[in-house]
């Protein structure tokens, strides 16, 4: 299946009218957040294909829609499903599409004490309340996920030195223990064609979403 992967910049290339003829193929849209959601509703009309998201540390002006406890419970189902439509937030969950399982891990390391933000202590305890799906996939599929959709990159791979842009040690951990085919990131900005937008670590590669990016899961990562 090819995927298009967005995050963090409104892409001219994907927010266009020849939108459809570019993206031709495609059967699925993932969003590694920092996006406003009329940016992905946009993609979601135009290419008539499911797209899972999560939300990073930026626009997060409808953050509140998807938030589980007191202060999502003060928005009624109406104006939730006004926010939701044609998307799919996976943040905390396992989604399967087109055949792929798919989880998300949305924000970023705390920096500031700003919305959407974690410790490595809080990433790991938000992996855990993903382990009763992760075990059912692999007594029931023989694998435990195919795709983690995250903001942050892992610690040391593709992220910064800047305490903004660090990535969570957490999903080394789970790399290393749920063996995900690919793990899919944004927050780090490539702004030279040169950067490297793709790595490995142990049997997962790590791709930086920034802007656009097209995987093929049959042909490998594109």
């Amino acid at each position: 299946m090819k995927i298009l992967c967005v995050s963090d910049q409104i892409d001219p290339l994907v927010y266009s009218n020849s939108i459809k003829e570019r993206f031709a193929g495609v059967g699925l849209a993932l969003s590694a957040g920092d996006l406003p959601l009329d940016y992905l509703e946009f993609i979601v009309s135009s290419l008539n294909i499911p797209l899972l998201f999560v939300f990073g540390n930026h626009n997060l002006k409808e953050y509140a829609y998807y938030l589980n406890g007191d202060q999502g419970a003060a928005v009624t189902v109406r104006e939730q499903e006004q926010h939701s439509s044609g998307l799919i937030h996976t943040h905390g969950k396992v989604h399967r599409e087109g055949g792929l399982l798919i989880a998300g891990l949305g924000g970023s390391l705390r920096y500031n004490h700003g919305e959407n933000q974690y410790t490595n202590f809080d990433m790991y305890w938000e992996i855990a309340k993903l382990l009763p799906a992760l075990l059912w996939n692999r007594l029931s599929r023989g694998r435990y996920l195919d795709i983690l959709l995250t903001h942050a990159p892992p610690q040391g791979i593709g992220d910064r030195d800047d305490p903004c842009h660090r990535g969570f040690r957490a999903f080394l951990w789970f790399m290393r223990v749920f063996k995900p085919k690919y793990l899919i990131h944004g927050h780090v900005h490539l702004y030279d064609l040169s950067e490297v937008r793709v790595r490995s670590y142990q049997d997962t590669l790590i791709l930086n979403a920034y802007g656009h990016h097209i995987i093929d899961t049959e042909a490998g990562h594109g």
